[in-house]
């Protein structure tokens, strides 16, 4: 595959991380914003809990169910998710991180590679 622009690879790596959340949750966020930056990838989604998880999040017990339960699903099928994102790029992962905010709904994903993407991207 040719070297893509940094809104190409960007838009791909939305899509793959949107593809996922669809393939493990069940369902997509409402928005999600993609940034690469040096060697690592932010990944913003929003809109990411359920109605369930909502009436969950209006206690402490539920919240801290809800982060272990997030942080579970991602782990397991961590593997999925980096090889992904590692086709898209053609750089390894060599971390990635995710949290979630019970209060607003969204996740943050941290993803840092094992190249620059000046290295990937055209």
């Amino acid at each position: 595959m040719g070297r893509r622009t940094r809104g190409q690879i960007e838009a791909a790596i939305s899509k793959a991380v949107v593809q996922f959340e669809v393939e493990q949750m069940g369902r997509g966020p409402a928005d999600v914003r993609t940034y690469v930056i040096g060697d690592a990838i932010f990944v913003r989604l929003k809109g990411m809990l359920t109605p369930a998880e909502r009436q969950l999040a209006q206690t402490e017990e539920g919240r801290t169910l809800i982060k272990d339960h997030r942080r579970e699903l991602v782990e397991a099928s961590r593997p999925a998710l980096q090889a992904a994102i590692e086709e898209i790029t053609g750089s390894k992962v060599i971390s990635l991180f995710t949290d979630i905010s019970t209060e607003t709904g969204e996740r943050i994903i941290v993803l840092t590679m094992a190249d620059d993407a000046s290295k990937w991207l055209a």
